[in-house]
């Protein structure tokens, strides 16, 4: 008996050594959260090149801040009416460097978001950086509550603005 006591209390120990190295629940649930707010992420981009008035709508939350890095801010009915209009048209968005980050109900994305597009006949395309800021829903769905673009550093330029 003392034999088996010995075999027992060694896998107690090592059952309670592996639960701090191994992922819990909790692990496993925010991996899903991270993967749910990346697909978001594609939906919102796939409405903006669709104009998806009804998944624009669905996707961003009703008290949006759209930042642009020009510094101009967009309501919800401002940037869906935006898309739906076809004043500016997403001909293709290109996103590089994505990472999320949840905490609780709250996810943070960061992307390189580039995109070819047309505003008022004319084309253009641009490069900037993005984070967003998502809430999770009490239903489990992920809106978009706030985003703001900024300008991307020319790292030969980075020498010249301690100038």
């Amino acid at each position: 008996m003392p034999l088996a006591r010995r075999y027992l209390l060694l896998a107690g120990m090592l059952a309670l050594a592996a639960s701090f190295f191994l992922p819990g629940p909790q692990a496993a649930a925010q991996s899903a959260d991270e993967a749910a707010v990346g697909k978001a992420v594609e939906a919102l981009n796939k409405a903006m090149l669709d104009a998806d008035k009804a998944a624009l709508e669905a996707l961003v939350a009703d008290k949006l801040s759209y930042g642009h890095s020009s510094g101009r801010l967009e309501t919800k009915a401002e940037l869906v009416h935006a898309f739906v209009s076809k004043k500016s048209v997403y001909k293709s968005i290109t996103i590089t460097e994505p990472s999320v980050s949840v905490i609780g109900n709250n996810a943070i994305a960061r992307h390189v978001f580039a995109v070819d597009f047309e505003t008022d006949g004319k084309p253009g395309s641009a490069k900037v950086g993005v984070m967003q800021v998502w809430q999770k829903q009490a239903d489990g769905r992920w809106q978009l509550l706030a985003r703001q673009a900024y300008r991307l550093l020319d790292l030969n330029q980075v020498g010249t603005l301690n100038k």
